[in-house]
């Protein structure tokens, strides 16, 4: 498709490149240790396996996460993931089906009735409505079983029949995941980083309110709700306003961004303080926050590790590379130390089939840059480099521990086709499709109505170039709507038409399926 379609092409301008200067990355950014488990969580940990294999003696249950920071399309990838295989959706590379053994899918009860069920018939009436609209994004933990039905390809498959799995699908904030190695720093450790991090240069702008709030306050004083509200609120403004304007990840704790259940709770009341000269007094401010900061690793990070993180088999990271991209090199560099800590949280590695029923470790991870659709298909192996370099240092410590990992580019959803426009004698590949409304490029603002066609620039061929400072990126990346017309295959049913999301599906659950 050219340009004759009848729709304004855009093309990047340098003024849109945005250079920034690149944190400093201690040690603790890059080696960050398992989160500390006691003897109780161990238990608790193991009993819970437990209880999972004894219901699962005539069904086997497979464990999948799915995770990502802000904006990394978790929900999206469930409900594509789930449509696709509720209804054998258009998946090449997914084993089972493409050679004929995959018999069909169920939604089943999720056997857990205390953590909220994904909604998925709600999502799919959102991305089916006139006109479509995304789903909401992930706010809190929440669960799906789907049981799978197949025919193994072993040889002795045809004595037993066709075989059956259970997929549990876990999804959760990744920002919740960052919460995980404050189990192993105290207040006076985790203030020292949040403090040096709010000083730097380039968040003086975002941090100002609240270190000037810090400033005017004695940390001796008595405790009071008073004082403690207003720092927290300071310092949750000052998070949020650093993940809009510099798109950063490195931002624990993470409730503090998705407070799920927990806003305006106590366990949310508390900020990082200074370390006084003397020892804080019981009943001092410092000890106040000290001890809610104590409470929340108690009451809500350790229970999320115990409950659902270290029961997983298999994780899926996604990554919205692109909007690291779009903002400057700091951001890029801050993903790639955010990915970092999350993957050294997992519990990873091949898991004993004889320990299976006590223990469970990831033994598979798939990284996903999503959002495939918003750069040409000739970008994509360049977009899966960047990735790969991104997550360079937590892929080699999984590897090594034994567990498996793969990047991919990938959308769960394709919001946009693909064309050529002529600019100056010049033929450029496209996307077409809708900017959301409110999307802004050289000046035009979209009503959410307009069909557009885009020439987003290319990615770069060296993926360190997106660290350095004197390698701005030329890239014009928008937010699309989800795609107005959908097929439908032979039964009716709503085709979502995606990228590699058959390859991934394959990857996570295909040997499982054998």
């Amino acid at each position: 498709m050219g340009a004759s379609i009848g729709v304004p092409p855009h093309t990047p301008s340098p003024s849109q490149t945005r250079p920034r200067s690149l944190p400093c990355r201690g040690n603790r950014g890059h080696a960050l240790p398992q989160p500390p488990t006691t003897i109780t969580d161990e238990l608790g940990i193991a009993l819970s396996n437990l209880a999972d294999s004894a219901s699962g003696v005539l069904t086997p249950t497979l464990r999948l996460g799915v995770t990502g920071l802000s904006r990394a399309g978790k929900t999206i990838f469930i409900t594509a993931l789930v449509h696709n295989l509720l209804t054998q959706g258009r998946l090449p590379g997914f084993a089972p089906l493409a050679d004929g053994r995959f018999i069909g899918a169920k939604l089943a009860e999720y056997p857990d009735a205390t953590i909220p069920r994904f909604a998925y018939e709600q999502h799919m009436a959102a991305l089916t409505a006139n006109p479509p609209t995304w789903p909401e994004s992930t706010r809190r933990i929440s669960q799906l079983r789907i049981v799978l039905k197949y025919q193994s390809a072993k040889w002795w498959a045809g004595m037993t029949g066709p075989a059956t799995l259970n997929l549990d699908i876990v999804d959760y904030p990744g920002e919740w995941l960052l919460d995980l190695p404050l189990l192993g720093l105290s207040f006076a450790e985790w203030s020292a980083d949040a403090l040096a991090r709010a000083r730097k240069p380039g968040h003086a702008e975002e941090a100002e309110a609240f270190l000037r709030e810090l400033d005017s306050t004695d940390v001796l004083k008595d405790a009071n709700d008073p004082d403690a509200e207003r720092l927290a609120a300071a310092f949750t403004s000052y998070l949020r306003r650093s993940r809009e304007h510099w798109a950063l990840s490195t931002l624990p704790p993470g409730r503090f961004l998705l407070p799920g259940d927990l806003e305006g709770s106590p366990a949310l009341t508390f900020a990082p303080l200074p370390k006084p000269d003397g020892a804080a007094r019981r009943n001092s401010l410092y000890a106040m926050l000290e001890h809610r900061y104590e409470a929340y690793k108690a009451q809500v990070v350790r229970p999320f590790f115990r409950d659902h993180f270290a029961r997983l088999d298999r994780q899926v990271v996604l990554v919205d590379t692109l909007r690291a991209l779009n903002t400057g090199p700091a951001a890029v560099a801050d993903l790639e130390t955010a990915l970092t800590a999350v993957l050294a949280c997992f519990r990873q590695g091949e898991t004993n089939p004889l320990l299976r029923p006590f223990t469970r470790q990831i033994d598979r991870i798939l990284f996903a840059a999503t959002k495939a659709d918003h750069v040409h298909h000739t970008s994509h192996d360049r977009l899966e480099a960047i990735l790969n370099r991104l997550v360079a240092n937590a892929a080699g410590r999984a590897r090594f521990a034994g567990a498996q990992t793969r990047s991919i580019a990938l959308a769960g959803i394709r919001a946009t086709a693909e064309g050529t426009i002529r600019e100056n004698g010049e033929t450029l590949p496209t996307l077409i499709g809708t900017p959301l409304k409110g999307e802004a490029l050289d000046g035009t603002t979209y009503d959410g109505k307009t069909e557009i066609a885009l020439f987003p620039g290319d990615l770069p061929e060296r993926p360190d170039s997106l660290f350095e400072n004197g390698n701005p990126v030329a890239l014009n990346f928008l937010r699309f709507a989800p795609p107005a017309r959908l097929e439908r295959n032979a039964a009716g049913e709503v085709v979502l038409p995606h990228i590699r999301l058959d390859r991934a599906l394959d990857y996570l659950i295909g040997d499982w399926m054998a």
